[in-house]
This record gives structure tokens, C-alpha cells and sequence, in this order.
């Protein structure tokens, strides 16, 4: 009974793996379509060599040497595509296994085989904290539960610096895209074109309580009350029992439009946010794209600020403390005539918007976020 439990695991992690090239709808899905400042891992590469026999044979080989309990903790995550909390799976950090002329370190194996059949280096993939392993170096025990990591999004090189401010920094704040809207802090909160905010009037003099307030948008209008955040790493998803976090389909909204209703019923697992050593972090969770703009992802001395699509299973650093200081220049007269939102990061979820899409501001986005950092 024991061996044909087992035995029925490892089957049914074997039929869970991640499709590999060639197989149409689910590369589809992984990957999305093509669009502007896509990171550059995150486009589909040619998979690595070795035959899926060799590779059905090698994943059986070392599924079979796990605890069974590890067995269905690994099949509960891939089978929930890392939507339910799954333990870490501790195997020795040392093993490498061979694959074509290639070896592979376990987390990196697994990684391929469950989730991202293009992967090539260790170097791509990045620990996520609800990880045992994270921060750790070598340890003789490593996580390699696939769904504890996430990829890397790299930024394609920004554009020439046409002028020496961001556009939507120089616009004059009667423009007519602006929306006025209230906030929970009692002020007047103000966004600028495009949906920015000026993150200064959010915050009360010496308040350290939370690093971070989270707003939810559909399109013009604000849904529910800002959402104040203590904790190190935050969950934003729609409507999962699992989740713990903010729940955006716990929150009231009157809008009626189809749009907004599709895009609301593909935000799912949605993203996690963390704050981490080297800035705030954002791993999309969800099964399609999500889009963000930041101060401290491009050259400030750009034209216009990128919008940097983040395909699902990947994790880009959306901010960066030390960058944002250092870009305030408090001494600047032009500059601080203007509301400065650097401590402000936007994320769309499925629909995009700027100079590759239809939609030139966020607030013509069905639904979307505004993360505003607390700068004391």
C-alpha cells in the first residue's frame, strides 16, 4: 500500500510539470504576448538539451527518494500552481544532477521541470521569504520546492534621455486627466496625471507604524480604504481562502463596466509585495501579466518613466529606497515645484498602459494599485 501510494504521487507530479516548447495554449499562458520593456528573461528561450525520457527518468529517480509527506506537500503546491501554502522540501544543497551534458542543482531541476522548462542558471531565480532558505548561503539543507521561488525580471536598457524630467512630473496640476480624490488620513490626496500621487501629504510627522499604504483602483475611482501595511510581506489577491492579506474581492465596488469585471476575475493569486534588505519587491502570482511604473526602475533623466509588463512566476525589485532619496534633490528649485511622487510605485493588473498601449494613463486601467512608501 505504501510503495503504490508513493508510486501515485510521483505519477501524478510527473503529469503537473510545466509544458515545454511546442505546446501552444499553455506557452501562451506562461509567457503572454510580446510587448515593450518585457524583461529580458522573460522571454521563451530555447529549452536546454536532453530528451524527456532522460528527463521523466531523472524527476522519477529523485521524487522517489522523498519522503512520502514531502511528496504531497510539493504535489499540493504545483497542482495549486503555488496558490495554497505549501512547507518547504529540504533536500541536501550538494546533489547535482545530470541532465544532457548539463547539471543541475535540485532547486534548479525542479524548477524546470515544474514550472519554467527554459530555465538555464541558478543566477535567474530568486528565493521568495516565505522560504526556510532564504537569505541563507550554502546551507546543507536547501529548499527546492519549486513554488518557493520565483524569476527574475530583467529590464531592457531605458530609452535616451530626451529631457531632463519625467513628462508626467512637468504637467500642470489643473491638467484634465488629474482626479481629486479624499483619503482615511482626513487630506486632500491629489493624483497627478496618470494616476501618481504625491505621497508627502500621506504621511503624519514622525509615523513609523507602516512602511508602505496600498490603495485599490478601478479605473477613476478608489475602491474600498486604504490599506496600511506592518508586516514585511503583503498578499494582494481577489478571492482565495487561502490568501492572507489584502482580499480585493472583500472591498465594495459599484462599477458595472465588463471590462473592469473580466480583468477583476483574473486577478486570482494577484501579487506578493515584500519589503526586503535592498528595496520592495513585487512577484506577480496571478496567471497573467501585470504592469508597473516606477520612479526607481529607469534613468530619471528619461523622457517618460517605463511601464515594465512582469510575466506570472516572476519578481522584479520595484523599488529602491537608496535610489529614491538620492532622486529627490532637495536643493532643486524646478524640481520641488512640482509634486513628487518617487516613493509612489503603480501596478496594473492585465491591462497595460503608456506609450506601447492604447491606454496612455493608469486611471483608464480597469483595475490597478497605488503603493505609497512611507519616506520618514
Amino acid at each position: 500500500m505504501f510503495r503504490t501510494k508513493r508510486s501515485g504521487l510521483v505519477r501524478r507530479l510527473w503529469r503537473s510539470r510545466a509544458p515545454g516548447e511546442g505546446d501552444g495554449e499553455a506557452d501562451t499562458r506562461a509567457h503572454g504576448t510580446g510587448g515593450c520593456c518585457m524583461g529580458k528573461a522573460a522571454k521563451v528561450s530555447k529549452p536546454n538539451p536532453g530528451s524527456e525520457a532522460e528527463l521523466k527518468a531523472l524527476t522519477h529517480s529523485i521524487l522517489k527518494r522523498i519522503k512520502e509527506k514531502q511528496l504531497e506537500a510539493l504535489l499540493q503546491a504545483v497542482e495549486s500552481k503555488g496558490g495554497a501554502r505549501s512547507p518547504c522540501l529540504l533536500l541536501p544543497g550538494k546533489v547535482d544532477s545530470r541532465l544532457g551534458q548539463h547539471s543541475y542543482p535540485l532547486p534548479l531541476l525542479l524548477c524546470k521541470v515544474f514550472r519554467w522548462p527554459d530555465l538555464r542558471h541558478s543566477s535567474e531565480i530568486k528565493r521568495l521569504p516565505c522560504c526556510e532558505s532564504y537569505g541563507k548561503m550554502n546551507p546543507e539543507l536547501v529548499c527546492c520546492n519549486p513554488h518557493h521561488m520565483s524569476r527574475l525580471c530583467e529590464l531592457e536598457s531605458p530609452p535616451p534621455p530626451y529631457s531632463r524630467y519625467p513628462m508626467d512630473f512637468l504637467k500642470p496640476p489643473d491638467s484634465s486627466d488629474s482626479v481629486p480624490s479624499s483619503t482615511e488620513t482626513g487630506g486632500t490626496h491629489f493624483l497627478a496625471p496618470g494616476g501618481l500621487s504625491d505621497s508627502q501629504v500621506l504621511q503624519e510627522p514622525g509615523d513609523h507604524s507602516h512602511w508602505c499604504v496600498v490603495a485599490y483602483w478601478e479605473e477613476k475611482t478608489r475602491v474600498g480604504r486604504l490599506y496600511s501595511v506592518q508586516e514585511p510581506s503583503l498578499d494582494i489577491f481577489y478571492d482565495l481562502p487561502q490568501g492572507n492579506g489584502f482580499c480585493l474581492g472583500q472591498l465594495n465596488s459599484d462599477n458595472k463596466s465588463q471590462l473592469v469585471q473580466k480583468v477583476r476575475s483574473k486577478i486570482g493569486y494577484g501579487i506578493q509585495l515584500t519589503k526586503e534588505a535592498d528595496g520592495v519587491w513585487v512577484y506577480n502570482r496571478s496567471c497573467y501579466p501585470i504592469f508597473i511604473k516606477s520612479a526607481t526602475l529607469d534613468n530619471p533623466d528619461s523622457r517618460t518613466l517605463l511601464v515594465h509588463k512582469v510575466f506570472p512566476g516572476f519578481s522584479i525589485k520595484a523599488f529602491d529606497y537608496e535610489k529614491a532619496y538620492s532622486l529627490q534633490r532637495p536643493n532643486d528649485h524646478e524640481f520641488t515645484q512640482q509634486p513628487w511622487t518617487g516613493f509612489t510605485v503603480q501596478i496594473s493588473f492585465v491591462k497595460g498602459w503608456g506609450q506601447c498601449y492604447t491606454r496612455q494613463f493608469i486611471s483608464s486601467c480597469p483595475c490597478w494599485l497605488e503603493v505609497i512608501f512611507n519616506n520618514r
